[in-house]
C-alpha cells in the first residue's frame, strides 16, 4: 500500500523548519508492508494545497498532510479542506473539551484562538488529538483518504503511530503477511558491503528484499518478505537473516532494531555491568545517547566532560607527563581518561574520546577529523582491559562528533563481546 505526503508551512519552504515528518511516516509504515511514494512541500497558500492534493490523489489512495492547523491567521489547511471535501465548519463539543484537557494539563489557560481550534468541517471524522490542541480530521471521498494532521513532529509521531495508522490498516486489509529481520552492521562502508554481498542479494527471491540503512560507522540492514502465507514467510525471512549474519561474522553487533547506545545498555545489563563516560571532543553527546533511553539509570551512572588538559589532569588523573609528550589528542591520554573515570565513578565499564572535530584546530600531523577512541573494562580480578585506537571521520562538525559518539559505543560493545 502506497501513500502520499505533504507537509504545509512556509517556514519549511524559507528553510526555518525541517521537515522531519515525512520520514518519520515512512519509517514507521515499512515494516507493514507500506511505503511513502510521494512527498510534497508547500507553502500557507491555499491553491497550492489545492493543487498538491489533486496530484497525490493521481499518485494514492490515502494522503498525509502535516502542518497549517494552529490557531493563527496564516494556518489556512483547515479551510482549504473545508472547501475540497464540502462541509461547513462548526464547533465539536467533544473537541472543545479535549482541547480544554491538553491545555489545562500543561499549565495554561485556554484563550479564544485555542478555543477556536474545535471548530471543524462537518465533511471530516475528527481523531482526538491527545498531545495538541489541533484536532487531527480525516476525510473521505470515493474510496480514498485525507488525514490532516499537526505540523508539531511529537504530536505527529504520537498520534500517527497510536491511531492514525492502525486505523488506515483496518480499513485498507490485505492478505499479504509481512514479516521482516534487521541485523545491525559495523566495519563497512556502504558500497563497500554492497560489494561484498551482491552475490548473495542479485539471488534473493522476489518475494525478498534487503534495504540499506546507514549512519555514521553503521549500517542497518532490514530484510523485508510478503506473502500470503505466514508460516513460509517467517521462515524465509529468518533462513535469509541467518546467511547473511554468517557471510558479515562479527561484524553484526546486534540482530534487533536497536541503536548503538541501547545495544550497549542491554549488553552491560545482561552481563550486570555499570557504564561510565569521558568525553572531551564528544561534549558530553554519548552520555545524552545513552540518557535518551528509559531504564539507562540501571547501568550507566555517569560521565566526566574533560574538554580541558585541566579537567583531564585534575578529575581523570591524566599525567601531566602523557599530555605534554603525546597532546590532548592521543591513545595514551584517551587511556589514562578510560581508567580515570572508571575510578571516579566506581563503574566497571568506560568509553573515552579526545579528537579535533573543527572547523579549525588540525595540524599535518593531526588533522581535523582525528579522534582517538578508548574502551576499558575493570575485570573481577581487578585487571583493567583498555582498548585504543585512532580515528579519521570526515564532515562537519557536527557529524564528526556524530561518528565519534557511533564509534565509542561500538569499541565498548565489541570489547563486552570478548570477555
Amino acid at each position: 500500500m502506497q501513500l502520499s505526503v505533504i507537509v504545509i508551512g512556509d517556514e519549511l519552504l524559507l528553510g526555518q523548519v525541517t521537515d522531519t515528518n515525512s520520514g518519520e511516516i515512512a519509517r514507521h509504515i515499512a515494516p507493514y508492508g507500506w511505503e511513502v511514494n510521494d512527498v510534497q512541500a508547500v507553502g500557507d497558500e491555499a491553491e497550492e494545497i489545492r493543487r498538491a492534493i489533486d496530484r497525490a490523489f493521481e499518485l494514492s489512495d490515502v494522503i498525509i498532510t502535516t502542518g497549517g492547523l494552529g490557531p493563527t491567521k496564516d494556518d489556512i489547511t483547515k479551510g482549504v479542506l473545508r472547501d475540497y471535501f464540502g462541509g461547513e465548519l462548526v464547533e465539536d463539543p467533544a473537541v472543545l473539551e479535549n482541547v480544554k484537557q491538553v491545555v489545562s494539563s500543561k499549565g495554561f489557560r485556554l484563550n479564544d484562538l485555542t478555543a477556536a481550534q474545535a471548530i471543524v468541517p462537518t465533511s471530516c471524522r475528527v481523531i482526538q488529538n491527545r498531545v495538541g490542541t489541533a484536532p487531527i480530521m480525516w476525510f473521505e471521498r470515493d474510496g480514498k483518504v485525507l488525514v490532516a494532521m499537526p505540523g508539531v513532529p511529537f504530536e505527529t509521531r504520537e498520534m500517527f503511530q497510536s491511531e492514525v495508522f492502525p486505523q488506515l490498516r483496518e480499513k485498507y486489509r490485505t492478505n499479504v503477511d509481512i514479516e521482516h529481520a534487521v541485523l545491525m552492521v559495523t566495519n563497512y562502508t556502504e558500497s563497500g558491503l554492497a560489494e561484498y554481498i551482491a552475490a548473495w542479494e542479485e539471488a534473493l527471491p522476489p518475494h525478498l528484499h534487503l534495504a540499506y540503512l546507514p549512519k555514521p560507522g553503521l549500517i542497518r540492514l532490514r530484510i523485508d518478505g510478503a506473502h500470503p502465507d505466514k508460516a513460509f514467510i517467517t521462515e524465509e525471512v529468518r533462513r535469509a537473516a541467518a546467511e547473511l549474519h554468517e557471510m558479515l561474522g562479527d561484524a553484526v553487533i546486534a540482530t534487533d532494531d536497536l541503536t548503538p547506545a541501547q545495544i550497549l545498555l542491554k549488553e552491560c545489563g545482561r552481563l550486570g555491568l555499570t557504564l561510565a563516560s569521558a568525553e572531551s571532543c564528544t561534549g558530553g553527546n554519548i552520555a545524552h545517547e545513552l540518557t535518551l533511553i528509559p531504564g539507562s539509570s540501571e547501568v550507566f551512572v555517569g560521565s566526566v566532560v574533560s574538554y580541558s588538559n585541566e579537567v583531564k589532569m585534575n578529575l581523570l588523573g591524566v599525567g601531566a607527563k602523557t599530555l605534554e609528550e603525546n597532546g590532548a589528542v592521543s591513545l595514551p591520554v584517551v587511556r589514562e581518561m578510560a581508567e580515570g573515570v572508571l575510578r571516579a565513578t566506581g563503574a566497571k565499564v568506560a568509553v573515552a574520546t579526545s579528537g579535533i572535530a573543527g572547523p579549525g584546530g588540525g595540524s599535518e600531523e593531526k588533522p581535523v577529523g582525528t579522534v582517538c577512541i578508548a574502551a576499558a573494562l575493570l575485570t573481577p580480578e581487578g585487571m583493567t582491559l583498555c582498548e585504543a585506537e585512532t580515528y579519521h571521520f570526515a564532515g562537519t562538525r557536527s557529524r564528526i562528533i556524530e561518528s565519534s559518539t557511533t564509534r565509542a559505543l561500538i569499541k565498548a560493545i565489541k570489547l563486552l563481546r570478548t570477555i
